[in-house]
């Protein structure tokens, strides 16, 4: 993962953990919820890629199920109570995901100062 990734990877969990929040009030258009799953699927597959780049099984497997639970083409119909607690939990999974890499970039920006000063 290269600090780019990194950083979008950030954005869009902040992104999506607002959206998801956004979305528990049913005050919304249905095309809302329709964006928003979306949003979070594509989301939930590029942290799992980010996540299989770092070797994280289990944030893999964790983005897999939202990806499939958010899935846009064949989405899974849940009462609006349901939805509520699951847009909830689901935001709360992408705000501790900001975590996911970040020890990755101290260990190497270490290592990385450490061969410049080799050179």
């Amino acid at each position: 993962m290269n600090k780019i990734q990194f950083r979008y990877k950030n954005i869009l969990a902040i992104i999506s953990s607002i959206a998801l929040l956004l979305a528990i009030p049913a005050v919304w258009p249905y095309a809302y919820y329709q964006l928003l799953r979306w949003l979070i699927a594509g989301s939930a597959i590029f942290i799992a890629y980010l996540a299989y780049n770092l070797n994280k099984q289990g944030w893999i497997w964790l983005m897999v199920a939202i990806a499939i639970l958010f899935n846009p083409i064949s989405p899974i119909h849940l009462d609006k109570e349901t939805w509520m607690i699951i847009d909830v939990v689901v935001a709360i999974i992408f705000i501790i995901s900001l975590k996911i890499g970040t020890g990755f970039y101290k260990t190497n920006n270490k290592l990385m100062k450490q061969d410049n000063k080799i050179l």
